[in-house]
This record gives structure tokens, C-alpha cells and sequence, in this order.
């Protein structure tokens, strides 16, 4: 069953290969979101400082039913914290706002400030190296059980690689048909960093991409299913984002394969020329 499927870290912590992503969940639904999710089976949930909904992200972790022990629970140091301080006191600020003792994972939200994404030619190298070393010290602390980043480039991974004692656990990457930058990739697993795909359904869009429909309905499944299993067996960890507990039945409910002929057709379709409504996230500008 893929909900008690996990993957081992770089550390040894294993983690679920499928999470319950929370983007665009308000705190106010959010722990029911969470709730459903943990009844069905899922035990990863992710949610960020800048989600906005840490609090009930925490409370449904806490009213779930499920040994904490048996939850894996990440959230993200805000992209603007770029100092050992800032970072540091972010880390404590989320624990409490969760009411949790301890996080199994904090990631880098973002190498650049969000306003900077896509925007600038700045990494924030010193700062991406001082809101690490802030995630090493929580780890050395025992507040957190891995840390890691996200929408990092290879530069950005060398510069924590040079710089820092950790190796990122993971870097959580938009990834997902029409959109995977092997390249990234390959340096991430020849670095033993793990690669977790956020909007594997490209927000929704995914059935906009040529060929998708079809080959879903080949394997009597979903578009959602479908782009789901593809970044699973390109060894990713799967963060699709939803509160709806069809939809999350749905999405873990993955009991095929998909051909190797399949595989390599999905590998090379051509990428979405813009993601709708949701183009004006800084996540789908381009440079991520």
C-alpha cells in the first residue's frame, strides 16, 4: 500500500513517499484537511511558514488520532528569514505555533525572497548558508529530525555543500510531466539528496498537457493518478495539495505501473507554455 510506502534520508529517517501538501489551505480548514488525510492513511503532512496555516496544520496533527511518533511533519523557514537569527527564532516561532515539540523536517522555503524570484539575479548565498547553519543547530537540538531546502539550483546546493556540516535531507522542487529538470535532479541524487516534487498535477493544469488525458485513460486512471505515479518512479517524494479527502483517496490510490516506453514518452513532453489562473505565483515564473 503506497501510504505506508517510505523512502530513507540521507540521515537514515525515513519519510512517506506521499504527503499532504497544504499551499492555499486556510488555517481555519486546514487540521480537518489534515484529520481526513490521516484517517485515510496518509502520515506526511507539509505546510510552511508562509502558508499562513502552521497553527491548524499543528492541530490536526495533534487531535488526529495518530501517535506523533508515526507522523512525518515538515514546514519551511520563511524565504525572507536570510539571517542565523531570523531563521533561528522561525524555527521556534513554528514549533510553538504548531504545539509540537519537535518537527520531522524544516526545509529553505526559497533561496531568494519571494518578491525577488524571477525577479533578480541575487542567490543570497551567505544568507541561504546562515539560515542553514540556524536549521543544523535545530537538528543538533533535537527540535528537528532532518532539514533540507527547496527551489534550490545546483548552485544553490553547492554553496550549502561548500559552506555548511549537513547535507541537505531533501530539495522539494516543482516537478512534474512537461516540467522536471533532470539535471537538478541528477546532482541531487549524486549528492544523496532526495527530491520531493511539489504540484506533481501542475496546480491543476495538468490535463492541459498533450497526451496526458489519453494515457491516463490507457491505464484507467485519473490525470491526477497518473502524474502522481510518473514522479514516483522517477524516485521522487509525490506533495500534491488538496483538502478535499476524495481527492486524497484518489491520489494514493496508485495500484499500477506505468510502462517503461510510457515513462520515456512522459519524459519528453514538451512543458506547459503558462499554468492558467495560477501563472502569477512566483513558483511558475520560470526560474524556479
Amino acid at each position: 500500500m503506497l501510504l505506508t510506502e517510505t523512502y530513507t534520508l540521507n540521515n537514515g529517517v525515513r519519510i512517506p513517499k506521499l504527503a499532504l501538501g497544504t499551499w492555499l489551505i486556510d488555517d481555519e480548514r486546514v487540521a480537518d484537511a489534515v484529520r481526513a488525510a490521516a484517517e485515510i492513511g496518509y502520515r506526511h503532512a507539509d505546510t510552511a511558514q508562509a502558508y499562513g496555516n502552521e497553527r491548524g496544520t499543528g492541530e490536526g496533527v495533534r487531535t488526529c488520532g495518530v501517535p506523533r511518533e508515526e507522523l512525518f511533519v515538515v514546514s519551511k523557514v520563511a524565504a525572507e528569514h536570510k539571517t542565523y537569527e531570523q531563521a533561528a527564532e522561525g524555527i521556534d516561532t513554528t514549533l510553538a505555533t504548531m504545539g509540537l515539540d519537535y518537527l520531522d523536517m524544516m526545509i529553505i522555503h526559497s533561496p531568494q525572497p519571494w518578491a525577488e524570484v524571477n525577479q533578480s539575479d541575487d542567490r543570497y548565498p551567505e544568507g541561504n548558508v546562515a539560515a542553514y547553519r540556524a536549521l543544523e543547530d535545530a537538528l543538533a537540538a533535537g527540535k528537528l529530525r532532518a532539514i533540507g531546502v527547496s527551489n534550490f539550483l545546483q548552485q544553490d546546493l553547492q554553496n550549502i555543500l561548500d559552506n555548511c556540516k549537513v547535507t541537505p535531507a531533501v530539495n522539494q522542487i516543482r516537478a512534474h510531466v512537461g516540467s522536471v529538470p533532470f539535471d537538478l535532479v541528477r546532482f541531487c541524487e549524486d549528492n544523496g539528496i532526495r527530491v520531493e516534487a511539489y504540484s506533481p498535477i501542475a496546480h491543476g493544469e495538468a490535463g492541459r498537457i498533450e497526451g496526458i488525458a489519453k494515457m491516463a485513460e490507457s491505464y484507467g486512471v485519473s490525470v491526477a493518478q497518473l502524474c502522481i505515479r510518473y514522479v514516483l518512479q522517477l524516485g521522487m517524494i509525490a506533495l500534491p495539495k488538496t483538502a478535499n479527502p476524495a481527492r486524497m483517496r484518489e491520489n494514493a490510490d496508485l495500484d499500477f505501473e506505468i510502462s517503461a516506453e510510457d515513462m520515456d514518452a512522459l519524459n519528453g513532453t514538451s512543458p506547459l507554455s503558462d499554468y492558467g489562473d495560477s501563472s502569477f505565483f512566483p513558483v511558475f515564473g520560470g526560474r524556479l
